[in-house]
């Protein structure tokens, strides 16, 4: 799957600071939000982004809190 990243003026450390829970529920809904929508692109934008069905699929049959760890930098 092709991850979107971007550049920081401070790079991400081995010391993540803990994120309230607030912050961490909002992360798994944006997740679960961007898997359900990633599930219902049709085959043409699925090509669009590189990505094809079979790793649209298992990705969005990820759980809500299975959010990639670069989020949380």
């Amino acid at each position: 799957m092709t991850y979107l990243t971007s550049t920081r003026s401070v790079p991400c450390t081995a010391a993540k600071p803990r994120l309230s829970l607030t912050a961490r529920i909002g992360l798994h809904l944006a997740a679960w939000r961007q898997r359900r929508q990633l599930a219902k692109l049709d085959a043409r934008a699925l090509e669009d982004i590189g990505v094809t069905r079979a790793e649209a699929e298992a990705e969005a049959r990820r759980g809500a809190w299975s959010a990639p760890d670069h989020w949380s930098c």
